[in-house]
């Protein structure tokens, strides 16, 4: 389980993570959302130990990480957005590499994660001449070297193709009925939809919301309103898509409004992702 408690991290003035706290369960997979800047990369970062907390506490199945430090970094594989890699190696040869230098049996290890990443058929090709979306395979390999109870992967699938945006999704559902923690971060909202089982809504350092994927959606349910919904009275109203409650509120407090049509439909989370980057927190 992690655990976060008010945790800060500041560039000198600027608050790029405010006060956040929040926690996964073991075995859960958890979306990280939010636009570029919101503190993303940032909180994942100091949960695997990599960047210092100006405040706050992260622990690891019940251990501060500051305080275990090393037991708490053997539990976390991670993968940065872009996987550091080694262009000019043969697949097998780095992951044997990799193997080596973590203290892993490369013979019983690598034929291992080769099928749990879908490696099969670029074992024997260079690094430099594979697809985005092998290395980023090659990469979640890397990271599960170890064996690791959790995995903090930032924006993996970025950058990739539909196909093989759905793949690593599949291995992300394998690795979870396996037993693994995993945290991942996202733009593409779609991700969130097809594995995760809780969403974290991060902006301006600060989070908006945590909580379970039908839960976050059913909270910021959004109504489509027709152009011809209402009658002149309601000009502040406008068609689109925006909060059912958001609507409702309109509707009261004009008093001689006429209410033509509206038609509530199942927000996607990009539709409520959207409106949320409209409206001030």
């Amino acid at each position: 389980m992690i655990e976060v408690c008010k945790l800060s991290k500041h560039f000198g003035s600027f608050k790029a993570v405010d006060e956040i706290s929040f926690s996964i369960p073991t075995g859960q997979i958890v979306g990280l959302l939010g636009p570029n800047g919101a503190g993303k990369s940032t909180t994942m970062r100091m949960i695997t130990g990599f960047l210092q907390p100006t405040s706050g506490l992260i622990k690891i199945d019940g251990k501060n990480i500051e305080e275990n430090a090393v037991e708490c970094k053997k539990k976390i594989g991670y993968m940065p957005e872009s996987a550091p890699l080694y262009g000019e190696m043969i697949v097998d040869d780095y992951l044997r590499y990799v193997a080596q230098i973590q203290g892993q049996n490369p013979d019983e290890k690598v034929p291992v994660l080769c099928r749990e990443c879908g490696l099969k058929e670029v074992m024997h090709k260079n690094i430099s001449d594979l697809s985005r979306g092998y290395r980023q395979r090659v990469g979640l390999a890397h990271a599960l070297m170890n064996d690791p109870e959790i995995l903090i992967l930032d924006e993996p699938t970025s950058g990739l193709d539909p196909v093989s945006r759905e793949d690593l999704l599949d291995v992300f559902l394998s690795l979870k009925d396996d037993g693994k923690t995993i945290l991942f971060s996202t733009h593409v909202t779609s991700d969130l939809d097809k594995c995760a089982d809780d969403i974290t809504y991060i902006r301006n350092g600060k989070i908006f919301a945590s909580e379970p994927t039908d839960t976050f959606k059913e909270k910021y349910k959004l109504a489509f309103v027709k152009k011809d919904a209402f009658t002149d009275d309601i000009a502040a109203c406008s068609h689109g898509v925006r909060r059912l409650k958001d609507v409702l509120s309109v509707l009261i407090s004009a008093d001689k409004a006429a209410v033509l049509n509206i038609e509530t439909t199942d927000a996607s989370l990009e539709d409520i992702m959207v409106h949320l980057e409209k409206v001030e927190l």
